[in-house]
């Protein structure tokens, strides 16, 4: 049940033993005039994290623990804590320290203001290693941002204030955390950019590094395939196949011609090869459309959910 103006802070933890009692007493400090719980996802940890959210629960009875049987990744722990929010506001925030809870009344001021469903933080001053961080970071949000054509500024930073109706909406698998500002664009979220202040790691190593963006490519090529075509595969295969089988029927055609008019040996030539392949190409991608097509159509009137949403109207509540 969602409790009227409490704040949800989910923060999903791996190896973070040293930062919970921080963490929590941080919170607790600097927002003192604020209904919250703090939802700790433990994500699979060997060390003492999970003891430790233990003993911050038996002291502070707002804070919430999770914890996942086992390492299942940040997207999944992210997904366990908003499934688990009961607030009207959630907050997402990295166990680090590197975030700072003061800024959350700030989103939270900006959100209401503005009258947005998400604010977003921006790392202006980013302390973190220039080549295993930063880097990958600045080539992340490049790629992202030319992608999915949503303007954020640094789409991968640790502090998100979201209502909840957008937190439960979202559908995160593999590394989609990155993407939280596209994926709630699908669903029609009014979102701004806040700067946020941002803090050395005092304890613990950073899982992240340049290797993952990588897996950020690969998600992010998912991504605008549900940004652009979810609900219309076959605007997507039906051209390609179709421009496929054209040109595999025109070469196979010009090839004909050439051998009725001019007698020319087309046993040895390749793009004979190459002109029957695109053809069988091209009906094989214009055939997985239209099953993707059928298959989207069945999914919606099967489960009755809509490809839209409508936005709460505030003056009748």
């Amino acid at each position: 049940m969602m409790i009227k103006s409490m704040i949800s802070i989910v923060v999903p933890l791996y190896e973070e033993e040293e930062n919970v009692p921080l963490l929590v007493a941080e919170v607790a400090d600097k927002l003192s005039d604020y209904q919250y719980e703090l939802i700790l996802i433990d994500d699979g940890s060997t060390d003492g994290t999970v003891k430790a959210i233990k003993q911050a629960r038996a002291a502070d009875e707002r804070v919430v623990l999770v914890a996942l049987r086992r390492n299942f990744g940040q997207t999944a722990a992210m997904s366990a804590g908003f499934e688990a929010a009961r607030g009207e506001f959630v907050v997402y925030m990295d166990g680090d320290l590197q975030t700072d809870p003061a800024d959350i009344p700030k989103l939270l001021e900006r959100l209401k203001r503005d009258d947005l469903d998400m604010v977003n933080g921006w790392r202006k001053d980013r302390q973190d290693a220039s080549l295993s961080r930063n880097l990958p970071s600045k080539i992340a949000n490049a790629l992202i941002r030319r992608s999915t054509k949503v303007r954020m500024q640094d789409y991968g930073c640790p502090m998100k204030l979201m209502r909840v109706e957008v937190a439960k909406n979202l559908r995160l698998y593999g590394e989609m955390h990155r993407f939280i500002p596209a994926l709630a664009d699908l669903y029609g979220t009014r979102m701004a950019e806040e700067p946020v202040s941002h803090r050395p790691r005092q304890f613990g190593e950073s899982k992240y590094g340049i290797g993952r963006t990588v897996r950020v490519v690969i998600d992010l090529m998912l991504v605008v395939f549900f940004q652009r075509f979810t609900d219309r595969p076959l605007q997507l295969f039906g051209p390609v196949g179709l421009i496929s089988l054209a040109s595999g029927l025109f070469v196979d055609l010009w090839l004909s011609m050439d051998k009725l008019v001019f007698g020319a040996e087309l046993a040895g030539r390749p793009m004979l090869l190459l002109g029957s392949m695109m053809i069988v190409t091209g009906i094989l991608l214009f055939g997985i459309g239209l099953i993707l097509e059928m298959q989207t159509r069945t999914y919606y009137e099967s489960t009755g959910r809509n490809h839209y949403s409508v936005r709460k109207d505030d003056d009748k509540e």
